[in-house]
């Protein structure tokens, strides 16, 4: 009997990355990936009782070998399956602020965690992608989403860390999706075009009324439609934003 294929997530929060497990643990096992366990416990909880199957996993996906340690564990729990889709929603801390001002420390934290981050992901999840788009019963395509923002197709004053970290990784998707797409593997970038309603932020988003505010099961919803698409047509990028978001 083929073992069940999972559904990897990296960078699980309150917003984004716990609406896509949620979404996607009601069709495969998820593994969430996060540095802190308080990232996760709840959400993995939640889940399981609901029916689900999900397990945490610290890791910090900026280290290789901390994402080699999850990637073993996680061959541990589910031994000889596939990975149905994978996305990678971590993002290191925002920073705007004029360049000359820019810490060394900062500009450099952007990369390890968009940049570097996406890279060693990658690089451990396609096999499982791989050998999932060679089974002939898998409901659909194997996919790897990467979470993004319009920095990722515009640099503005203020936030060249951000920016130049974005293009990078929408490169990455790219170059990826070319090389992969032949093989049946889905990679798309996704441009999260604007602020997320997330549960409990104390900051700007507070006060915006949630119109403005993009739900993050909404995009949840949109990374599923991704995954269910056929190999006849594949979007790469896509781009989420609500209906009075100026762009």
């Amino acid at each position: 009997m083929t073992a069940q294929p999972f559904v990897v997530v990296a960078g699980v929060g309150p917003g984004t990355g716990a609406s896509v497990a949620r979404r996607f643990a009601k069709a495969y096992p998820v593994v969430l990936l996060a540095r802190g366990t308080d990232k996760f416990e709840k959400l993995a909880q939640e889940i399981n009782d609901q029916g689900g199957k999900a397990i945490g996993i610290s890791a910090d996906v900026s280290s290789a070998e901390s994402l080699a340690s999850a990637f073993q564990q996680i061959e541990k729990e589910f031994p000889g399956a596939n990975a149905a889709a994978a996305v990678f929603n971590a993002a290191a801390g925002f920073v705007r602020k004029p360049f000359l001002e820019v810490t060394e420390k900062e500009f450099a934290s952007a990369w390890e965690v968009s940049q570097k981050g996406a890279f060693l992901f990658s690089q451990h999840v396609l096999p499982f992608l791989l050998k999932h788009a060679k089974d002939s019963s898998a409901s659909h395509p194997p996919t790897l989403i990467f979470t993004g923002a319009t920095a990722g197709v515009k640099a503005n004053a203020r936030v060249a860390a951000f920016a130049t970290s974005n293009f990078a990784k929408r490169a990455l998707a790219i170059s990826l999706a070319k090389e992969f797409g032949p093989e049946g593997v889905h990679v798309a970038w996704a441009n999260i075009d604007g602020p997320i309603d997330i549960p409990g932020r104390d900051d700007y988003r507070k006060d915006l009324p949630a119109e403005q505010k993009i739900d993050p099961d909404e995009i949840a919803g949109a990374y599923w439609g991704l995954h269910v698409q056929s190999k006849r047509a594949f979007t790469n990028e896509i781009d989420i934003r609500t209906s009075v978001e100026k762009w």
